[in-house]
């Protein structure tokens, strides 16, 4: 079948999300993008992740938003994924999740400070958080305006989706991207570990600062960049 590959990356991009940890019942999803073939896939709507199988991921198009492929209703969070993609071109996996920490921040209207290297080692500065959507804004096409206060928040603050891979969505939770499904799952999963560091931090000093913005850098790019030095050559 011309989706079976794609199809099944989704799958075990949602299936890795579950087990590690990042979702209760049915909740959260992850797509993954081809962007050659101008397509996503995506967990569909309430589906249980035990009996979830790769051919009942559906395959939507990047330029329509349609269904192009599958037999089950999409995530409902398919036009936020549909924004971001739109939005972040070089995004070619994205992950929501109501992971415990994250959202907790997400619903006390907080950003994610950075407090130490291991935040800055996979994320450059404070986890942003969007602006409350408006009353029109959830009333209208809500999922698609959560994308955009998405994109919103990172046109505003001059953000780069390479180098914050990840959101808060104000009284809401986390959304986490990357090049592809997989490493989108892992920037979920440091999404949720950095969020719970913050908050353990912060019970212990509430008045803790910020790391210095020198480290901060340091940090981020000896992993991530042309000058990376970190791990081995591939």
């Amino acid at each position: 079948m011309r989706y079976d590959k794609l199809k099944s990356a989704a799958y075990d991009a949602n299936k890795e999300l579950a087990r590690a940890g990042l979702v209760v019942m049915t909740f959260g999803n992850v797509s993954a993008a081809d962007r050659a073939a101008g397509v996503f896939a995506i967990k569909p709507s309430g589906a249980d992740y035990d009996t979830l199988k790769p051919e009942d991921m559906v395959v939507v198009s990047l330029d329509t938003g349609r269904v192009v492929d599958g037999t089950l209703r999409p995530s409902s969070d398919t036009p936020t994924h549909l924004a971001l993609y739109r939005a972040f071109e070089s995004v070619g996996g994205i992950v929501h999740t109501h992971s415990r920490y994250a959202t907790a921040w997400a619903q006390s209207g907080r950003e994610i400070p950075c407090l130490g290297t291991t935040h800055a080692d996979h994320f450059r500065g404070s986890i942003p958080l969007t602006r409350r959507l408006a009353p029109g804004e959830v009333g209208g096409a809500y999922e698609e305006n959560t994308g955009r206060v998405i994109v919103e928040r990172f046109s505003a603050g001059a953000l780069r989706p390479d180098e914050m891979p990840g959101v808060l969505v104000a009284s809401h939770g986390p959304f986490a991207w990357g090049p592809d499904a997989k490493a989108a799952v892992e920037n979920a999963v440091l999404l949720e570990e950095v969020a719970r560091m913050a908050f353990l931090t912060m019970l212990l000093d509430p008045s803790v600062g910020e790391i210095e913005r020198a480290l901060l850098d340091k940090h981020f790019l000896r992993k991530h960049g042309p000058g990376a030095y970190y791990g081995q050559k591939s």
